[in-house]
């Protein structure tokens, strides 16, 4: 049974490998994950600025799949803290709401900076990289992330990936301490 409980960020959700990874992991039972529309919306609106491929209704039956499979992960009611919250930039503010209303005890984000571990220590938060989150699910669970990894490769059909591939593939997520990690259990992935 999960005893803690994560925000992601939307800057951890916008690259679809390690989305994905965090997805298959979400539902080990290891951690409760946590976010909500806006930060669901703020990753969409980012890839599809970048992406002309894509199409909103691809990403947003994405985003209706990760709340279907994420038991209660939708976090509402968190609006009203916003405006007394202080970070680096305002535009953060929502996702530090969500995590207090969330009862979160980690926000998980690449943008370590806007969001101050001190300031965040008053609302009984930390802040943890995508790697180190990783790394620590590993550290408490090997063999669990290690099939949650495996479902993932396992998955993976255009193109599939070997081992390496799918190593290789994290690696570009910058999760360098997660591949090392992930290497000692190769046969297993």
């Amino acid at each position: 049974m999960a005893t803690f409980t994560v925000v992601f960020d939307a800057c951890v959700l916008y690259p679809a490998p390690l989305r994905d990874l965090l997805m298959w992991l979400s539902i080990t039972d290891l951690f409760r994950a946590r976010w909500t529309d806006q930060i669901l919306k703020e990753w969409v609106d980012n890839l599809l600025e970048k992406r002309a491929d894509l199409r909103r209704e691809q990403l947003e039956r994405t985003c209706q799949l990760m709340n279907a499979c994420t038991m209660d992960c939708l976090i509402t009611g968190y609006e009203n803290l916003i405006e007394g919250l202080q970070l680096p930039d305002p535009k953060d503010r929502h996702v530090l709401a969500a995590a207090i209303r969330g009862y979160a005890s980690i926000i998980v984000t690449f943008n370590l900076d806007d969001f101050p571990a001190q300031y965040l220590r008053q609302f009984g938060l930390e802040i943890q990289h995508p790697d180190d989150f990783i790394m620590h699910l590993i550290d408490l669970a090997p063999g669990v992330v290690c099939a949650a990894a495996k479902n993932q490769r396992s998955c993976l059909r255009k193109p599939s990936k070997t081992v390496q591939e799918y190593l290789d593939t994290l690696a570009r997520q910058q999760l360098p301490g997660t591949v090392r990690a992930l290497r000692e259990y190769a046969e297993l992935l």
